[in-house]
């Protein structure tokens, strides 16, 4: 294993694999201490709320130390590995890192300019190739308290009094989790590297507060809260003499899918319309489209392009709202997302610049996403930017639906299975192919009128085909 003595530490941290995504859980280290490494070599494997990703490390050397173990949740920012680099690969005037202050006392200042040791540059979103300090001490929850008048907060060592400064919290999560709950982050011992608060410490607060019989950590800090002020943490007590049932964390794809619908209810006026239209001249169409020969046609492609058609008459529902600066945001392409369930839960991949496609290309890019969808093989950029969801929830079997926006999107499309029913056509009564269609939409980008004319738009098209030609 290589020391510091020959060359230097270099510290890789967890990237920012995404657009909002603040945490990853480790789901396989691909490397131990010990192994060599080379430049762009994956080294872990994480699943985040979108997707599975394989982390490629920027340095090339002798891995000196890796940090959390599997089932370990980090966030951004945090380090994974670090690695030790050859003589050759780091500065010559590079100074020893990892020195404690015995050894640094004898040791000569290094340079002011010194030089930096360069990564490969192939790196994800938001992180670059940065020496790193010493190989840092990880900190560990079952650290001694201190006496006195210290004692334990929810469960967490905590010091005798609140900790003065910036609470050491990165995720928003976590901050979020804390408020609802109304517990004080300041009297909280993290786990994380450097006593970084996680997710994990305050589920374990408030799980000890539950069993502790509701008190929270302010009263066991003896501030004089009254057993009756209100606390989530009480509620969660109160509740403990219910019958135990299968807890299943929110967290990875389900939380961040509860996240996201919490998120959309909160902050978004929805309205929804639907109509039952007559699909039998479609499926006759997509029938013929399919007996020509060459790729099939999907029955989603078709609907998508009829979407794209809509959209481009009713402009008003490709938008989002920018709540703080209190503007409508239209939108040029349409991305196009769909909703796919799989076996870690609801997805939406998104097919991008779908208003340029046809419907052969549509077909294909579906099939692709949903493929990768399955096999946990989505990366964050196909499962981030759509402006526009259509939700196929027939194939579950079900008529209708009531789905709830895809934050931060401005509305959603949902078909319906399509069934014989009888239906008057051409002033008799027939057997016909049926779906009821229905959209949601945020009521602040547009009115009824606008929704009602793209849901009929979308029905005519389903209806009578030959409609799109006007647009092909």
């Amino acid at each position: 294993m290589a020391h510091a003595s020959d060359g230097r530490s270099l510290e890789f941290k967890l990237p920012d694999l995404g657009e909002g995504l603040t945490e990853a859980e480790i789901v396989r280290w691909l490397v131990e201490v010990g192994d060599v490494v080379a430049v762009d070599q994956p080294v872990v494997e994480v699943e985040t709320a979108k997707a599975m990703v394989e982390v490629p490390c920027p340095y090339g050397g002798v891995v000196t130390a890796r940090f959390g173990e599997e089932g370990t949740e980090l966030p951004v920012g945090a380090p994974l590995v670090t690695v030790a680099v050859g003589e050759g690969d780091a500065a010559p005037d590079a100074p020893v890192r990892g020195a404690g202050p015995d050894t640094a006392a004898g040791a000569a200042e290094a340079p002011a300019a010194e030089k930096k040791a360069e990564g490969s540059g192939n790196v994800l979103v938001g992180y670059g190739t940065s020496e790193a300090p010493a190989r840092r001490r990880r900190v560990r929850a079952d650290r001694q308290p201190a006496t006195g008048a210290s004692g334990r907060a929810n469960g967490r060592v905590r010091g005798a009094e609140p900790v003065d400064g910036p609470v050491p919290v990165i995720s928003p999560l976590v901050r979020r989790l804390a408020r609802q709950h109304d517990l004080d982050l300041r009297e909280l011992t993290g786990s994380g590297p450097d006593g970084l608060i996680l997710r994990a410490d305050v589920e374990y607060a408030l799980r000890a507060a539950a069993a502790q019989g509701g008190r929270t950590a302010a009263q066991e800090a003896g501030t004089g809260r009254a057993p009756g002020a209100s606390s989530s943490a009480s509620s969660l007590a109160s509740g403990a003499s219910r019958p135990d049932g299968t807890r299943v964390p929110l967290k990875g794809v389900r939380g961040a899918v509860a996240d996201k619908l919490s998120r959309s209810r909160r902050e978004i006026p929805d309205a929804t319309c639907w109509v039952d239209a007559d699909a039998t001249e479609l499926m006759r169409a997509r029938t013929a489209m399919n007996a020509s020969g060459g790729p099939r046609i999907s029955l989603v492609a078709l609907l998508a392009r009829i979407c794209t058609a809509a959209l481009a008459r009713f402009p008003e529902l490709n938008a989002t709202v920018d709540t703080e600066a209190r503007e409508i945001v239209r939108l040029e392409q349409v991305h196009l997302g769909f909703a796919a369930q799989t076996d870690r839960g609801l997805v939406v991949p998104v097919v991008r610049d779908a208003h340029a496609r046809d419907a052969e290309s549509l077909t294909a890019e579906f099939a692709r996403l949903t493929e990768a969808a399955r096999a946990g093989r989505l990366t964050p950029g196909e499962l981030t930017g759509g402006t526009f969801t259509l939700n196929n929830y027939g194939v579950f079997g079900v008529d209708g639906s009531t789905p709830i926006i895809n934050h931060p999107e401005a509305a959603m499309l949902g078909v319906g299975r399509i069934v014989p029913k009888p239906w008057v056509h051409e002033g008799e009564l027939a057997v016909r192919q049926v779906v009821q269609l229905s959209l949601t939409f945020d009521h602040r980008v547009c009115d009824g009128g606008t929704a009602g004319g793209f849901l009929r738009y979308v029905a005519d098209c389903v209806e009578q085909p030959a409609v799109l030609l006007r647009t092909l």
